[in-house]
């Protein structure tokens, strides 16, 4: 437990303090994929939006990536010490043990509580709730949050329907214990899940279902697997759903809402969830067109990449909002802080 100079009976908040990212050096462009695919750049844009994404090289790991954006957001707020590391992913270096721990030591965070959070493409959404409520319980006053994926590592190579939609990359932020009031803190959190869809997007090998049957997986099996045209529509009706719901909670508008943050899909999942909220497209933050779909790293990178182009600004009023498999979703409200200029995420 920690004291806070409110009193006891203060509430607390979740307070973005600090924000980083970090890219892997592999650029893919789509005139790389049209050699390997049967596919060209208007076919994958047309799609997509997507014109480069960004890949680890033989042997880099989820928590390399981690570890690089966790840094930077440990400088960005002038943090030496956090008392806990959550790392939101779907690709950790291993089924056992989590991520998190590894990530904490190399940061030299050994002693802070740490674990991974699996919700897949709503990881960081799912793991910022996390950090508000350990912060809010008084567990802990700084927290680090990574969303961190290396979709590389289990999306088949000549899969010529996901080859194309994702990227690596890792994104994270800092929490420190502060006022509901005051730029930067976190709340209004819509969260849902609905497993009777869990067959939309999965990777069916490595787990216990799948261990404990004979006989060794197929090729298939051991990569990742989405039903596209059911994902689409579910993306949209859950993003914007949570979306509404987070509105009405706080008592906003789509009219109070400066920067719509969404999980960096696809571009045409990303104007879809903002029409749909009546929401003016210039209003919807995006960079999937040049790093990809990048998972449970997709919202922190966008915010990075948003802040470093002088984008966000003090006092605006964001909304973000994610949907992943499971299925998953989630949303949440933020006014941006005062920040230092986040270094460029791509190498």
């Amino acid at each position: 437990m920690f004291p806070t100079s409110a009193g006891p009976s203060a509430p607390v908040a979740a307070v973005l303090c600090g924000l980083g990212g970090r890219l892997p050096a592999r650029a893919v462009t789509n005139a790389h994929l049209a050699r390997r695919l049967d596919t060209d750049d208007t076919w994958i844009r047309t799609r997509t939006g997507i014109r480069r994404r960004y890949v680890v090289e033989p042997g880099q790991a989820t928590s390399d990536l981690a570890v690089e954006a966790g840094r930077r957001a440990l400088a960005s707020a002038g943090a030496d010490r956090v008392d806990a590391v959550l790392v939101a992913t779907t690709t950790p270096d291993r089924p056992c043990p989590a991520t998190a721990p590894a990530v904490a030591a190399r940061l030299g965070q050994s002693g802070a509580a740490a674990f991974d959070v699996g919700a897949v493409c709503t990881g960081f959404v799912y793991g910022l709730a996390s950090a508000a409520g350990l912060i809010a319980a008084g567990v802990a006053e700084r927290v680090l949050l990574i969303g961190a994926d290396t979709y590389s590592t289990i999306v088949d190579p000549l899969d010529r329907a996901n080859a194309i939609i994702f990227g690596d990359g890792a994104g994270a932020v800092v929490l420190r214990a502060g006022r509901p009031d005051e730029p930067g803190a976190v709340g209004h959190f819509d969260l849902g899940s609905d497993g009777t869809h869990e067959d939309l997007i999965t990777v069916a090998a490595g787990g216990s279902r799948q261990r404990s049957r004979p006989g060794e997986p197929g090729r298939e099996e051991r990569h990742f697997a989405m039903r596209g045209r059911e994902v689409y529509r579910h993306a949209v009706t859950r993003m914007a759903a949570s979306a509404r719901a987070t509105l009405s909670g706080a008592g906003w508008t789509a009219d109070d809402v400066d920067h719509f943050v969404p999980h960096q899909a696809n571009l045409r999942i990303l104007h879809s969830v903002a029409d749909a909220l009546a929401l003016p497209r210039e209003r919807c933050v995006t960079h999937v067109e040049s790093v990809g779909n990048t998972g449970a790293a997709s919202i922190p990178l966008a915010l990075a990449d948003a802040a470093r182009a002088g984008t966000l600004r003090p006092g605006h009023r964001l909304l973000l909002t994610a949907f992943g498999g499971g299925l998953t979703w989630g949303s949440c409200l933020l006014t941006w802080p005062e920040l230092p200029r986040p270094e460029r995420i791509t190498p």
